[in-house]
Order: structure tokens, then sequence, then C-alpha cells
């Protein structure tokens, strides 16, 4: 039989898996009437399984009306990833070369590539937007393959 702590975990993880956005709010007294606990009980599995190392975020608030909120926070791969398939998307053959610059300007400032990447990306852009024999949905293809590089080496 689990112990206590991880039947507190078990009934929070299964809260926030029913939450599309990643957060939920709960009270301190519904989970402790649910599990039979104590809510230092449930104190205590907040502060050693819901850390921020861990990727959570909460806030407690105590007494009447009190609740915890818990915010599951995606990590660095799941954003970086997000981040280069929502690019990867906006590319299509209406696509100008300022919106290119811009995408590779923030993957920069956002330390997803380096300035070395950044220019050589900016480099090939260029000599794909000048180009008078590529077609567009080549160009397309080109610049979207470049992102997809740039995201499995970053």
């Amino acid at each position: 039989m689990s112990n206590i702590a991880d039947l507190i975990e078990a009934y929070i993880r299964q809260q926030l898996a029913q939450q599309q956005d990643g957060k939920v709010e709960l009270r301190r007294t519904d989970i402790a009437d649910k599990i039979s606990c104590a809510p230092s009980q449930i104190s205590y599995v907040l502060s050693t399984r819901f850390t921020q190392d861990k990727g959570f975020v909460v806030e407690s608030r105590r007494g009447l009306g009190g609740f915890i909120r818990i915010v599951q926070v995606p990590d660095r791969a799941q954003v970086k990833n997000m981040i280069y398939e929502d690019m990867r998307g906006k590319i299509t053959g209406d696509t100008t070369y300022g919106e290119v610059e811009s995408m590779f300007h923030y993957l920069q400032q956002h330390e997803l590539i380096t300035p070395r990447e950044a220019s050589l990306a900016m480099q090939v852009a260029t000599g794909l937007f000048h180009s008078t024999t590529m077609e567009t949905e080549e160009k397309v293809q080109m610049i979207q393959g470049m992102l997809t590089t740039l995201e499995k080496f970053s």
C-alpha cells in the first residue's frame, strides 16, 4: 500500500492531468477530506514533490477561502519545440524576408541559436529571396528545412 505522500501526489497529478492548461486550483481541506490526512501532510508533499526544479509553480493561501494553485510549467525542450513548430507553420509562399529575419532574430535573442547560426541562416534566406530560378514552394521548403535542422542541433 502507498504511503500518504504518494496518495496526495497522485491525487494532485490526477487533477492536473484533467486540466487542458496545466493549472489546477484546489482546496487543502478538500484534499485532506478525500485522502483522510492532515493539511500539514499536503504542505509537505507540495514543498517536496511540486517544486520549481521539478517544473511546478505553487501558490498557497491558508485559512478560510484558502486554496492551492499549482501550475505545471513546460520544460525548455517543450517550449523550444513549440516555437520551432509555430515558425515552420508560418512559413508560406507569402512570407516576407522581414518576417524570416524577425524569426531568426527571435531565435538568437532567446538563445535558441547562436549569433553565428543566425548570420548563416540569414545569408541563406537572403539568397533564397533573391533567387529568380527557384520556385516559391522550394524556397518555403528550404526555410522550413533550415528551421528543422536548427531545432535538432540547438
